[in-house]
This record gives structure tokens, sequence and C-alpha cells, in this order.
């Protein structure tokens, strides 16, 4: 068995673009009632410091991974932030893969490991996603922003 992994992707969670406008919007308003602000009282200050403090939180959460999702081995591993676990999806057991969107909402909050009526849900960011379907009627959607390629390697390793 090879332990090299077919497809790899990590999704960040500051890096999709509607929560960092929001974002950098409301660090926009503090600087501006601060700019407006008369005699710049004190208080004002502190309208500083919160703006800079939303504008360095965003920047660090570009970085922070929220998930990992591997192909190796004929399974999925999705390996999540520090105090999530590793989730393991037997490809064996899986009877239906498809592309898809993930949600018909424009606003989707990021989720890992989220079971609901019969779905588990993963996403970050983007539009598409994956559906799995195994024997026990379970779906699997895995969001992704490389949605063919995590396809085209699913199936290649089922085939094996």
């Amino acid at each position: 068995m090879a332990d090299k992994p077919v497809f790899t992707e990590k999704q960040y969670l500051g890096r999709e673009w509607i929560p960092v406008t929001i974002r950098l919007m409301l660090a926009l308003i503090c600087f501006a009632v601060y700019f407006f602000t008369d005699e710049r009282e004190r208080n004002g200050d502190l309208l500083v410091v919160v703006g800079f403090g939303i504008v360095i939180i965003s920047i660090i959460m570009g970085f922070m991974l929220h998930f990992r999702t591997r192909v190796i081995n004929k399974s999925i591993l999705l390996d999540g932030l520090w105090t999530s676990r590793l989730v393991k999806i037997d490809l064996n057991s899986i009877v239906k893969v498809e592309t898809g969107t993930y949600s018909r909402y424009l606003f989707n909050n990021p989720v890992y490991n989220l079971h609901k009526k019969g779905t588990i849900r993963f996403f970050t960011a983007g539009n598409d996603a994956i559906h799995l379907t195994d024997r026990d009627g379970l779906l699997y959607i895995i969001g992704s922003q490389h949605c063919n390629e995590f396809l085209r390697a699913i199936k290649e390793e089922m085939k094996k």
C-alpha cells in the first residue's frame, strides 16, 4: 500500500471573502468613528485598539487551518483543528459518488463533522462539494475548492 496521498487539500478558516469583507468593514467603521471623534477622547482611543485587533485577528485566521482532506489507501481522511478527531471514510463502503453544490444558501458557516438529518457535513469555503453515499444510506457532504480533482482521486482509489 502506498503511503503517499492521491489528493490533498487544506482549507483555512479566514480565507472566505464574505467574512473577510465583514471584518474589514467593521475595522473601517472603528477607524472612521475614531477619526470623527471630537478632541480624541479616551474612549475614542479604544476604537483604534478594536480596529487594529480586528485586522490582526483577520490576518491570523487567514493562516488557521480548519481541516485537511486526504485521499489515501482506499479511504478519505479528514483531519480537523486541534481538538477535532480524525475522520476516516472507507471507500469500500461508498456506493455513490457525485459532485454538487454544498448548500443553496449564500452564507454558510464552516463546519466539521456536523451530523444532521442523515448527513455528515464538512465545509469551510466555496460552493462545490462531493456527495458520498454509503451502504447504510448515510450521506457525506464534503466541501471542496478543487471538486473535480477530488472526484477524480476518489474514483481512482475506488477502482484499485
